[in-house]
């Protein structure tokens, strides 16, 4: 609709007013044109704004017995459903410091007394233009808006979409499951959040910090999905050719987020985590882990929650060549590695809230057909669980 249009409908008009002649001269005044509502006192006009439809302009005396009009304006000008529809005030005051302190309350005009029928007529029809393309705007503004919100929602979908996928393809090379994703996302998430007024972590631990981390995390292993089967499936110890080639999964990651990265011709601050997560996350506190032996705060704090998180449930994880370790032995041995492999901080943190770590563990637990499909990977390179 035009703003054109808007103003073709038929405007609605209170009028307010404590004395009737009033009331009817300018009802019939204005009712040709308009359509016309009265209220003979400020209380009842409060009423009348009150239901559900507003008029689309109030021409409010101001000396009325009761609430005044710059009283009742006063009130419509605080309250969000009423503060844009526009007043003009009618009076017989004809002190300049009146008619200031009028438009002070938010009046878009000033009419004084006696009326001139012809100037309330242009006054009346310049006000409605006025709020016609104001009214215009403003669903314009909250269209573009909504529409900005609709497609930001969308983006957010595709992202979440393609991290899934990405994450999902290197588990149907992995023998671990797609509930090995879900968990070590959670628990970075509990850790973060647990840590966000930490004075080592609050200066990065914020809500947005915290989203793009719970986004960024299932693809800590997307590197998995170069290295060769007979050593990513392999059930048993590595050789140390072996456990070289598998240390490559975190380059591979990274290197792969960054293609991605490259293509999309911008920085994009969750692919930014998700490589310092898939590059770092072997990492180790007393610089033994790799690819680069960083030590302590060298290790970007986003790895070091993955490190926690992915140890513990590689312990807890039941495999079809093993079953998984007790709870409690799994939190003795994270116990064990603090501040060895895991930052200190962190690992407390841990240690001090695992039964949130463990109610998500049984939240996505593997299922008897998580391990069907594990075993149907190793048959395929013909090793037996």
């Amino acid at each position: 609709m035009s703003i054109g249009q808007r103003h073709d409908l038929q405007a609605t008009i209170l009028l307010v007013d404590d004395t009737p002649d009033n009331l009817l001269l300018m009802a019939d005044l204005l009712k040709d044109r308009y359509r016309v509502k009265a209220a003979n006192s400020g209380e009842k006009a409060l009423r009348v704004l009150s239901g559900d439809a507003l008029p689309d302009l109030i021409l409010l005396d101001v000396m009325m017995p009761g609430l005044s009009g710059h009283e009742v304006a006063d009130q419509l000008k605080r309250d969000p459903r009423t503060r844009d529809v526009p007043i003009i005030f009618l009076t017989s005051l004809a002190a300049i410091e009146d008619e200031v302190h009028g438009l002070e309350l938010g009046a878009v005009d000033y009419i004084t007394k006696p009326i001139n029928p012809a100037l309330v007529l242009a006054r009346v029809d310049t006000q409605l233009k006025i709020k016609a393309a104001a009214d215009f705007l403003r669903d314009q503004n909250d269209y573009l808006e909504k529409e900005v919100e609709r497609r930001t929602r969308e983006v957010m979908a595709i992202q979440d979409v393609t991290i899934q996928a990405m994450a999902s393809l290197a588990e149907t090379r992995d023998n671990e499951t797609g509930n090995h994703i879900r968990r070590t996302q959670h628990y970075v998430r509990v850790l973060a959040e647990l840590l966000r007024d930490h004075p080592r972590f609050s200066h990065f631990l914020n809500d947005e910090t915290i989203r793009l981390l719970f986004k960024s995390a299932p693809l800590h292993d997307i590197g998995k999905i170069g290295i060769p089967d007979h050593i990513l499936l392999k059930p048993g110890r590595f050789t140390a050719e072996e456990f070289e080639i598998m240390k490559t999964h975190t380059t591979l990651g990274r290197d792969a987020i960054q293609r991605a990265e490259d293509q999309l011709g911008v920085q994009v601050d969750f692919l930014s985590l998700a490589k310092e997560i898939a590059y770092s996350h072997q990492e180790k506190w007393d610089g033994s882990g790799y690819p680069q032996a960083l030590i302590g705060d060298d290790i970007p704090i986003s790895a070091r929650l993955m490190a926690v998180a992915d140890v513990y449930d590689a312990l807890i994880s039941r495999r079809v060549y093993k079953d998984g370790m007790p709870h409690e032995e799994a939190v003795e041995i994270i116990r064990q590695g603090r501040g060895s492999h895991f930052d200190p901080d962190i690992c407390d943190t841990f240690l001090a809230n695992v039964e949130q770590f463990q109610a998500i563990a049984q939240r996505f637990a593997d299922s008897d057909q998580d391990m069907a499909k594990q075993a149907a990977a190793l048959e395929r390179i013909g090793q037996k669980p």
